[in-house]
């Protein structure tokens, strides 16, 4: 019997340290369509009502693109105007995978 709950026990344990969590599961997409699609839109236009409402800026307009990735991931991680800080939501990698979303916006 206590064979059956130390195995038990290992594999719960397993399991849980195994099995990533939503947070590091979620790919670019997914975190863009969780953290930013409400304002910016899923195609980034900013076409969306809170987006025109608090004037937020279409992501592959020149101004937008200019910036460097350091200027977009201060933006995300400190907030700018109406949008909040996600400086304590997101880990560095995370920043940095919207900020490659961003950039993506201008191809399209």
């Amino acid at each position: 019997m206590k064979v059956r709950t130390v195995v038990f026990t290992i594999v719960i344990l397993a399991a849980t340290f195994c099995i990533p969590t939503a947070a590091f599961a979620q790919d670019a997409a997914a975190l863009y369509k969780t953290k930013c699609a409400a304002c910016h839109g899923a195609d980034g236009k900013a076409d969306t009502a809170v987006g025109k409402k608090i004037g937020v800026r279409d992501f592959a307009a020149p101004e937008v693109q200019k910036q460097s990735d350091d200027e977009l991931a201060a933006i995300i991680n400190d907030g700018k105007n109406k949008m909040p800080s996600y400086k304590k939501s997101l880990k560095p990698d995370q920043v940095k995978e919207l900020v490659a979303m961003v950039r993506s916006f201008a191809k399209k």
